[in-house]
This record gives structure tokens, C-alpha cells and sequence, in this order.
């Protein structure tokens, strides 16, 4: 099959479509510090009971603190994210002009990130003298680069990607790194289980403390509850914290689909697009064939198939282990650790949710666990599952 080679993509923008892969693998990078720092034996924070009168409140005993290294890195990713942004504009400028800037007008090259068109068109006004003319108003690139702003976002402007990265790039590289938390996305009561993610009640987006109270019971009373925890990140001059990971997703995403891409053609997005990462760690004879064999899962895609998998895999062992004729729970153990975590997920799809007796699906159900039954007795004894008999 012969892959595609992204001929949209001219060779001065060659560098742009590395950076973004280097921005993937930091946030790569991010989900591995993450995947151990939420997996971690203790857990990222622990309960404690504490009576009050006539009632029991679970409050946050201790957090684990996270790594500094997170908060590095993620300012690393996102600075790398607006480089990919700026070398593609510079990379441009350069070609429509001919050739080397001069130094003023050089320093006059960068994306900004206007958050009303007043504040855009001042933008412009500032470059009509001394900047490039690709960048004076009416322009084509400075067309694109309108298109990609804030306050084409009109009732969010600031909620826009490009106004999210750009907060957070002069934070980090002013003031600190990316300021991190542990939060509770979500919780339930166990015997109160939800229909889906969406029913469960909204929770404060802010960081959890020690000493805060999370649930409350009369005296003597235990309610088991299933936690959600996430790492959150602070926007910068804002009380949000929203989950790290999908922020990072949000802004390299559009970054990668959305605003490069127009900024090198200007028109329709452009097709095959960009891979989220290829390899940039080796010398490439053909840059355009490795960026074709690059991949398009993200990283925040990968970390989120990880945790999945992470949090499927004792509950198939428990579940299968659960069978007449299952064998030993180091045998089921083996069997769900040698499967990859799309393969986990996979199987994990395949049962249904029953909220109340249905027979049609718990039949289903029943046929789905026999078949994965079987394809451990296949594992466990040599494709030979008579063994087992």
C-alpha cells in the first residue's frame, strides 16, 4: 500500500511538522510521570474519618505530591506548541519576502492572539511601517492568521486554544512553571451506581486540601464510594483548574489539525493530516515518508487507553476468575497482562452495562465471559484448553 506523502506541506514547513512530534512525545512524557504518579500503591491522596456530633465526614487525610518534573514538562510541551506556531509564520514570512529579514523587521514576526478585532487591528497598525510587507493589513497571510484568532471565538474568546497556549507560555516563561494540583473529577456512591460518566453530579474544577470534606454519613454508617482523582493545572490569572491532560489535548490538537495547517495553506484543511508524532530521533533520508509513517494517536489519547486499561484489567481477572472452570487467578492474571491496552479495552467493550434485570443482555453477557474464558484456557494451557478440563 503505498502511504501518503503530504505534498501540502512545502519543505520550508518541514521543521514546524517536527516540532509538533516533539511536542507529542514531551506530553508522552507527561503521561508516563502521571500513569505511575496515579498508580502509585498509596494513591494520590488518602480518607480519613473524623465524627462530628451525629454524623461521620471523609476528609483528605494527605496528598501525594506530585512531581516537579510534571510541571517542567508541561511547560516545555506548550512552549514547543507555540514554536510549531511562530517557526511556521517565520518560515513563511521568509519565503513570501524572498529571502533574510532584516533584524527590525524580524522582531515584528509572531502570532498574536487578539482577543477583540480592535486589539487585532492595533496588531497590524504597529507593522505598517517597519514590518514585513506579507505582514501589513490586507495581506494573505495576515488573512490566515486572523482566521485562527480568539476573538473568532465569539462568545468564548478566551477560552480559545490559541488564547489558552499563549497564557500559559508567558506564564511559564515569566513568572513559574505550570502550576498543578490533584482533583476530584468525580465520585459516587457505590450502591447509587450512574448510568454513564455524564450523570454523575458536577464537582468543584478546583484543587482538593487536606482537611477537606468530601462526604458525610450519619455515625456508624459506611457508604463505599468510588473515587475519580485527575491531576488538574491552573490557567494562569484564572480560578480554573481544568484536567491537565485534556488541556494539553485541546490546544496540541487544534495546534496541530487546525492552526498550522492554515497557516501554511490558508484554505480547506488539508488532507492526509499532520501525524501527531514521527521520528525525529534519527537522521531521515525521506522526511516526508516518515512523516507519513508517523502515528495519529496521540499522547493524551495513549495516556487515556493506559489508565483504561490500568483500571480494566483486575476487574476481567475478577470477573472471569468468577467462572466455573477458570484456572488459577495467576493464570487469568498472566493472560490480561500479555494483552496490549487497546486489546483490554476491547474486550472490556464487548460487555454490556445492566442497570436492572434485562435478559437479553445479561444472556449476552454470560456468552461474551465464556468466549474470553475460553481464550484463557487457550493462553494458560498451550492451546489446549482440554487440559484445563
Amino acid at each position: 500500500m503505498t502511504r501518503p506523502t503530504h505534498d501540502w506541506i512545502p519543505e520550508r514547513h518541514l521543521g514546524a511538522a517536527a516540532t509538533l512530534a516533539h511536542a507529542d512525545e514531551l506530553i508522552g512524557q507527561i503521561g508516563d510521570l502521571l500513569f505511575d504518579y496515579q498508580a502509585q500503591p498509596g494513591g494520590t491522596f488518602t480518607l480519613r474519618e473524623v465524627a462530628a456530633g451525629s454524623v461521620s465526614r471523609t476528609e483528605v487525610g494527605h496528598i501525594a505530591p506530585i512531581p516537579r518534573k510534571v510541571s517542567l514538562l508541561v511547560a516545555d510541551a506548550l512552549v514547543a506548541l507555540r514554536a510549531a506556531l511562530e517557526h511556521a509564520l517565520f518560515a513563511e514570512v521568509e519565503f513570501l519576502e524572498g529571502g533574510q529579514l532584516d533584524e527590525r523587521a524580524a522582531k515584528l514576526v509572531e502570532i498574536p492572539a487578539s482577543d477583540t478585532y480592535e486589539k487585532f487591528d492595533e496588531w497590524m497598525r504597529r507593522r505598517a511601517k517597519n514590518g514585513p510587507p506579507s505582514l501589513r493589513a490586507g495581506s494573505e497571510l495576515v488573512r490566515r492568521i486572523e482566521g485562527i484568532q480568539p476573538f473568532q471565538r465569539v462568545n468564548e474568546p478566551h477560552s480559545h486554544p490559541l488564547a489558552r497556549l499563549t497564557i500559559h507560555t508567558n506564564h511559564a516563561k515569566h513568572r513559574t512553571p505550570a502550576i498543578t494540583a490533584v482533583r476530584l473529577a468525580a465520585m459516587y456512591r457505590d450502591d447509587q451506581l450512574p448510568r454513564s460518566m455524564g450523570d454523575l453530579p458536577t464537582r468543584p474544577e478546583e484543587p482538593i486540601r487536606v482537611g477537606d470534606v468530601i462526604a458525610e454519613t450519619p455515625l456508624g454508617t459506611k457508604v463505599p464510594v468510588t473515587l475519580f482523582p485527575t491531576v488538574g493545572i491552573n490557567r494562569p490569572g484564572t480560578d480554573r483548574w481544568p484536567v491537565l491532560m485534556t488541556e494539553l489535548d485541546e490546544i496540541s490538537w487544534w495546534v496541530r489539525t487546525q492552526a498550522v495547517p492554515r497557516l501554511i495553506t490558508g484554505g480547506d484543511l488539508p488532507e492526509p493530516a499532520l501525524p501527531t508524532r514521527y521520528e525525529i530521533s534519527v537522521g531521515q533520508e525521506d522526511e516526508r515518508a516518515a512523516i507519513a509513517a508517523g502515528s495519529m494517536i496521540s499522547a493524551p489519547e495513549r495516556h487515556k487507553q493506559r489508565l483504561g486499561a490500568a483500571n480494566a484489567r483486575p476487574g476481567l481477572v475478577d470477573l472471569i476468575g468468577q467462572i466455573k472452570g477458570a484456572p488459577s487467578v495467576s493464570d487469568i492474571t498472566a493472560w490480561a497482562e500479555h494483552l496490549t491496552d487497546e486489546e483490554v479495552l476491547e474486550r472490556m467493550s464487548r460487555l454490556r452495562k445492566t442497570f436492572t434485570y434485562q435478559p437479553e443482555t445479561l444472556l449476552r453477557n454470560a456468552d461474551v465471559v465464556a468466549a474470553l474464558l475460553d481464550e484463557v484456557l487457550n493462553f494458560a494451557f498451550d492451546d489446549d484448553p482440554a487440559e484445563a478440563r
